[in-house]
C-alpha cells in the first residue's frame, strides 16, 4: 500500500513534485475558464478544521472540492473536541476513518504534525503560526504566470518574519532563486529557517536595501491574527517598512507586487501599489483555488508514477 503524503510544509514535496502541481494548477485554472470541470474528487469528503479563521482559505478550498466533484465540510472550533476534550491523536483517528483528505488551520505546526502522525488520510496545513505552504503555491503559481521561473531570479520580503516569511524562505532553497529580508528589530524570522536556507536569504538593514533590483517584492500584514493586542507597538516598529512607490522604483521596472491578504492600505502597503499596475494580489488571491485543487488532487488521487518522491 502506497504511504500516506501529508503537506505540512513545502519540503514535503520534491522539487519536480511542486512544479506538477503548480504546472497542473495552471492547467485548472485554463480549464475553469472555459467552464470545463474535471471530477476527480467525486464522492470524496474534504475535512476542513478551523481553529483559526479566513476568508481565502475557506472560500478556495470549499469552491475547489465542489469543482472537483467532492464536498468540504467545515469545523469550527465549537464544532470539534480538537485538543480540548479529547486528545488530537484521538480525533485523527476517529476523522480520518471517516472522510478523504483533512485540512486544519491552526495555531501550532506540532499541532498539525500530531493530527497527521495519526491520520489515515492525507493531512494539509493551510496555515500555522510556523508556515503557510498553501499561500506559496498561489504565490510561485503567480510567479510564474506572470514572470515565468522564479529559479536564478531575486525577491525580497519586507516586513514581519513570520510564518510567511518562513515559507518563502524555504521557496528560495527548493526554488533555486535568492531571497532579500528586511525586518525590524524583534520581528525576525526564527535563526533556525535562516540558518537552514542561509545560501539563498540575504539579511538586509533596509527596506531600500532588500529591494534594489528585485523581481518580486512581497509583504504581509503587520499584525496577525492572535497579534491585535500588539497592534500599537507594531505599526511603530514597522513606520519605516511600507511598501511605497518610492520604495518599488528601486526594484526591476517590471517587478510584481504581492500580498496574501487582508491587506491594510496606508500600513504595510500604500494603496498606490497594492491597486497600482505592478501589483498581481487579485491574481495571487484566485490562484489560491487552483493551486489548492492541484494539491487536493495529488494527496487523494496520487502524482503521475513518473515523478519520484522527494
Amino acid at each position: 500500500m502506497e504511504s500516506i503524503r501529508h503537506f505540512l510544509s513545502l519540503d514535503d514535496f520534491s522539487l519536480a513534485e511542486l512544479n506538477h502541481v503548480i504546472a497542473h494548477a495552471i492547467g485548472l485554472k485554463a480549464s475553469t475558464k472555459r467552464g470545463h470541470y474535471a471530477t476527480p474528487l467525486k464522492h470524496k469528503t474534504l475535512a476542513m478544521i478551523f481553529e483559526k479563521a479566513s476568508t481565502r482559505t475557506r472560500v478556495s478550498f470549499e469552491a475547489g472540492m465542489t469543482q472537483l466533484g467532492g464536498h468540504a465540510m467545515f469545523l469550527a472550533p465549537q464544532d470539534t473536541q480538537l485538543g480540548r476534550g479529547e486528545p488530537i491523536e484521538d480525533s485523527a483517528r476517529v476523522i480520518s476513518r471517516m472522510v478523504d483528505v483533512v485540512m486544519i488551520r491552526t495555531f501550532e505546526q506540532a499541532k498539525v504534525e500530531l493530527f497527521a502522525a495519526h491520520s489515515r488520510v492525507p493531512v494539509i496545513n493551510a496555515l500555522t503560526d510556523d508556515y503557510h505552504p498553501c499561500q506559496l503555491l498561489a504565490d510561485l503559481m503567480t510567479w510564474r504566470e506572470q514572470r515565468g521561473s522564479p529559479q536564478g531570479k531575486t525577491a525580497a520580503w519586507i516586513g514581519d518574519g513570520n510564518n510567511m516569511c518562513h515559507s518563502w524562505m524555504d521557496a528560495a532553497r527548493i526554488f533555486d532563486f535568492h531571497l532579500n529580508i528586511s525586518c525590524p528589530q524583534g520581528y525576525m524570522p526564527r535563526a533556525d529557517i535562516i540558518a537552514r536556507n542561509q545560501a539563498f536569504v540575504t539579511v538586509c538593514s533596509s527596506p531600500a536595501e532588500a529591494i534594489k533590483d528585485v523581481d518580486v517584492v512581497v509583504t504581509d500584514t503587520w499584525a496577525s491574527m492572535g497579534q491585535e493586542h500588539e497592534k500599537k507597538a507594531r505599526e511603530v516598529a514597522f513606520a519605516d517598512y511600507q511598501i511605497t512607490d518610492e520604495l518599488m522604483a528601486l526594484a526591476h521596472q517590471d517587478a510584481i507586487f504581492m500580498h496574501c491578504l487582508p491587506a491594510y492600505r496606508g500600513y504595510e502597503v500604500a494603496a498606490s501599489v497594492i491597486d497600482g499596475p505592478q501589483s498581481v494580489v487579485w491574481d495571487e488571491a484566485e490562484n489560491r483555488l487552483h493551486a489548492q485543487k492541484a494539491l487536493l488532487e495529488v494527496l487523494v488521487c496520487g502524482f503521475p508514477a513518473v515523478l519520484s518522491a522527494p
